[in-house]
Order: C-alpha cells, then sequence, then structure tokens
C-alpha cells in the first residue's frame, strides 16, 4: 500500500462532528470487517467493537449514568478502557482513568474529588476501590473487569439489561470526555480536563508526528490511566482507521515476543522503557519484528542499541504533557536532534494553527534566543481546566497562555530542549542547576542504573547537591566515582557535595522519579558521603 500523507490519512473519511461517536463512526463504517483491537488472544472488527460501544452506552444509560457523570475504570489495561470511554462519550458523561497499583489513599483522592458514579475494575483492585470510595454519596455501583474476561457480551451481562435504554439524541464536540489526575510529584494530583474535540484533534495531530496509516500496528505498553496511551496511541489509531494491540502491562522480558507475535509495526514508550530494554539480555530479542518506528524519549545509548542492535531506524522525540497532547516533536522525516523536544507541532491540515510557543523570563517577557526561560503555550488541543479547581486553573495561565512550568531553550532551528521543571532546579551559589542535567550526566555512567539529584540544606543558607544513585548489578561504585565523573562533564558548582547510594529510586506512576518523596527522606542525608569532609 502507498505510504499516504497524514492528510490523506484523515481525508480517507468523511468528515464528522468531532465527537468521538463521529469519529468512530466514521472509520467503522469504512472498514467494519478490517481489525480494530487486539487483546487477550481475541481480535475485535471495527463493525464489532462499533456494536459494543453502543450496546454498553445503552447499559450505562441503563443504570443510571447521565451526561457529565464520571465512571472509573481502575484496572490494568485491557479493551475495556476503550469501550468504556467511548460509550461514555456516546451519553456525554466522563471516564476518570485510575491507576490499579493505588492505595486506599491515593485511590481515595481521586474517586473522592472526582466524585464518580461507577467503579470498573479489576478484582485485585476491588476491595481498595470499595475502602477508597466509601464516603462518596450517593455511593457508586461497581463491575468488575479482569484480563480473562475478553468477552463484550460478557461485560454487558455484567452491567444488566438495556432494552428500554434511551440515548441522548446529541452530544457536542466540548463536552468533557475524560479526567486524567496527574502524577502529583507534589501536592495532590490536579484532574485534567479534555473535552471529546481535543482527544479527536490529539488523535488527528499524532498521526503527523508517527505517520501512521491505516494498515498500521500500533502496540500499546503504556498505562491507559496516562495521556499518552490515551491521546497519542489510542487517539491516533482511531483516527487513522488503523489497529490497537493492547498489553495489560509493559513487561521487559517478553517485549519482543509480544512485538513479533502481534505484527506490530508502531510502539509509544517513555524513557525508562527505552532504557531498560536497552540493558536486558540479547537473548530476549526476538528477531524478525515489523516494528517501523518508536516515539519516545531516548538517551544516547537507548537510541544507538534500538538502531544497531534492533533494526529500528525511524525513532521520534517529543513532548507531550497532559494538559497540551501533541504540543512538540521531531520532524518525521528530520533532521532528528537527540534529547530535542522537536519543534512546535504541526496538524495534518496545515492550513490549522497548532502550536504555538514562546519562552519567557520571570517578568512574562520573551527571553533572548538560545536563552532559558519558562515554556508557554497556545494549542487547539489545550485542556479545558483542572477539575473543581478554579484557581489553580487561573494560575496556570498568563494573558492566555498556559504555563507548562518547564524550563526550555530553542536553537537557531527552532528546536526546543528541556532543561527542568521549574521546581526540579537547585540554587547553590548563586547559581542555578538543572537537575536534570545531573540526572542525565550521572545516569550515564557506565556502572549507574539510575541517579536522582535533589536539593538539601547547606549550612551557608542556600542548597547543597546530593545525587542518589542506583547501582548496576555487578558493578561497584564509590562516591568519589561519582564525584569524579561529574568533575570530567559539568562546572565546579554543578558537582554533588554529597552521594547517597540506593538499591531503588520511588517513581510515580508515569515512571518518572517521585523526587519529593526523595527530599522528605531524612535517613537519606544520614546515609550520605559528604565528598567536602572526604577530601580533608
Amino acid at each position: 500500500m502507498k505510504h499516504l500523507t497524514p492528510l490523506e490519512v484523515i481525508s480517507l473519511y468523511p468528515p464528522h462532528d468531532y465527537t468521538l461517536h463521529g469519529l468512530f463512526e466514521t472509520r467503522a463504517r469504512r472498514h467494519p470487517s478490517r481489525p480494530f483491537l487486539v487483546f487477550g488472544g481475541k481480535t475485535w472488527s471495527w463493525g464489532q467493537f462499533s456494536a459494543a460501544i453502543d450496546l454498553t452506552a445503552r447499559v450505562l444509560a441503563a443504570r443510571g449514568i447521565r451526561s457529565q457523570d464520571r465512571v472509573a475504570i481502575m484496572a490494568a489495561n485491557s479493551y475495556a478502557h476503550v469501550l468504556l470511554l467511548f460509550a461514555a462519550a456516546k451519553i456525554g458523561a466522563i471516564m476518570i482513568p485510575v491507576n490499579p497499583q493505588f492505595g486506599v489513599p491515593e485511590a481515595k483522592y481521586v474517586l473522592g474529588h472526582a466524585g464518580v458514579s461507577a467503579i470498573v475494575c479489576s478484582a485485585d483492585a476491588r476491595a481498595v476501590a470499595q475502602e477508597a470510595s466509601r464516603d462518596i454519596d450517593p455511593p457508586p455501583w461497581f463491575m468488575t473487569v479482569d484480563e480473562e474476561i475478553v468477552g463484550i457480551e460478557g461485560l454487558a451481562a455484567q452491567l444488566g439489561s438495556a432494552e428500554d435504554a434511551r440515548l441522548p439524541e446529541h452530544t457536542a464536540p466540548d463536552d468533557t470526555c475524560v479526567i486524567i489526575y496527574t502524577s502529583g510529584t507534589t501536592g495532590f494530583p490536579k484532574g485534567v480536563m479534555h473535552s471529546q474535540r481535543n482527544f479527536v484533534l490529539a488523535g488527528e495531530r499524532h498521526i503527523v508526528r508517527v505517520h501512521l496509516q491505516p494498515d498500521d500496528r500500533m502496540l500499546c505498553i503504556l498505562p491507559m490511566f496516562h495521556v499518552n496511551a490515551v491521546f497519542n496511541v489510542l487517539a491516533s489509531v482511531v483516527a487513522a482507521g488503523a489497529c490497537i494491540i493492547i498489553a495489560p502491562r509493559f513487561s521487559a522480558s517478553q517485549f519482543w515476543r509480544l512485538v513479533v507475535d502481534s505484527g506490530a509495526t508502531q510502539v509509544n514508550i517513555m524513557a525508562a522503557i527505552g532504557t531498560i530494554l536497552a540493558r536486558r539480555p540479547r537473548s530476549e530479542f526476538v528477531p524478525g519484528h515489523r516494528l517501523r518506528l518508536v516515539n519516545g524519549t531516548f538517551t544516547e545509548e537507548s537510541a544507538d542499541v534500538f538502531r544497531r542492535d534492533f533494526g529500528v531506524t525511524k525513532l521520534i522525540e517529543g513532548l507531550s504533557m497532559t494538559e497540551i497532547p501533541g504540543a512538540f516533536s521531531n520532524p518525521y522525516e528530520g533532521p532528528h536532534k537527540l534529547a530535542s523536544m522537536g519543534r512546535p507541532g504541526l496538524h495534518p491540515d496545515s492550513a490549522r494553527t497548532w502550536t504555538q510557543a514562546r519562552i519567557l523570563d520571570e517578568q512574562g517577557r520573551d527571553v533572548p534566543d538560545g536563552a532559558t526561560g519558562e515554556l508557554a503555550v497556545r494549542i487547539p488541543t489545550l485542556m479545558q481546566g483542572y477539575y473543581r479547581d478554579p484557581e489553580q486553573t487561573a494560575a496556570s495561565f498568563r494573558d492566555g497562555w498556559f504555563l507548562t512550568g518547564d524550563l526550555v531553550r530553542c536553537d537557531e532551528d527552532g528546536y526546543f530542549f528541556f532543561v527542568a521543571r521549574k521546581k526540579d532546579i537547585i540554587r547553590r551559589r548563586g547559581e542555578n542547576i538543572s537537575g536534570a542535567e545531573l540526572d542525565r550526566v550521572i545516569g550515564e555512567h557506565p556502572g549507574v542504573s539510575e541517579a536522582a539529584a535533589i536539593a538539601v540544606d547547606s549550612e551557608l543558607g542556600e542548597d547543597e547537591v546530593m545525587a542518589v544513585v542506583v547501582v548496576r548489578p555487578g558493578a561497584v561504585l564509590a562516591a568519589s566515582d561519582i564525584r569524579d565523573w561529574c568533575a570530567e562533564r559539568l562546572a565546579a558548582h554543578k558537582v554533588p557535595r554529597f552521594v547517597v547510594f540506593a538499591e531503588a529510586l520511588p517513581h510515580t506512576p508515569t515512571h518518572r522519579v517521585a523526587k519529593h518523596l526523595l527530599k522528605n527522606d531524612p535517613a537519606l542525608r544520614a546515609r550520605a558521603t559528604d565528598l567536602h569532609v572526604a577530601r580533608t
């Protein structure tokens, strides 16, 4: 089949109203018998899944779910996430994806803050979900879904009869369809609201990013409570009329076997996944795969391994925050700049304005070319706001521009580079130090598995730098090795004063290091080697 341009891909289908139902039906009517979703050894065609969406929407309506009601799903990845999202949207309701690994306090906050009317959960998460929702009034009703339950009819049977249910005659593209709670590296998570229109536009935008074709098979290994899986993977598959292969979770040891057996042609990953795969035994690699593109974030190490050892030559990097999906990426045709966010994103229709970006100083003024400042963005997929948090929503904007909280710089070719989170800056000796830069440099040491640099108090009243380091299996490292490695690659004021070794680092559900937990652990500082003392 001829490789279609992104505009040619979306032009294969008739116009629609930018609702999820409108988008799905235009694709299902064109090729009802083609595969749409693969999960648990079963394949659903577009036509079969369209009928399942209609049935589930009627069942939800029969169980009392109405427009703008919130329905949570707390389970490992499955077809149920897709079914619930589209069925809920068909009646104007809102899906709340929840991390199934949450404990009671985390789940209680999300479920209570969202005020859910129903909870779809796996059997192993049900006890937590029930305890976490105990104070919700009126109490939500429950339904269990598991990896083994792969029949749409079985799911509908659990929900009950839908014979008399009536669906609304119309849903609007600006109706909220999903609230994704951020990972909450500091404070409580924020519920990011997105409309049906945002979902559709994000899918069309991602087609530009990865040139998804109607005959592509997109593998989903990222958690479906995360924006990447929903707004990049799923949305683009539906927009292109392609096929999605859903894995319950990421398995490093089984990744390549899954890629080969499923016939996957594309996959989205996080930076940590790329590094893990690059460092796994090559005996796990299975030749003969069809993977032509990997979208994600790469280190020099992981990029080299994917190209040289795994035979995947097309690697696309970019930025996709929960609040602004599809904002930046390296151009599909290049040139590609490793570790770059890429350029401001484009829509398949070049007449549509997409990402507008500025880099601002503390006073809200544009910084000079090449200087570092806070990234501010305007984009058609901008969130509708933070759910039940108008103050935080207002604080996130300045003169109509969304303030990302990311410090970035832009080079002479218009490529943006992430420097640090605004809250991940260490102030030492009058200089700003990027914690992310230290994480990267220390993480490149051949004996280091993972590292995190954090600020700790100094006797001088400013910050000192402490590196928390996880050593690779079989390696032997001393604190002085980390100091010497940094001294060879960084300015003197960036070299960590304290080094502490740990068995593992805490992570957020989206695989970022939870630095706030490290900062709040006094035992780490107590165990750390003070390299100033060690030198004397």
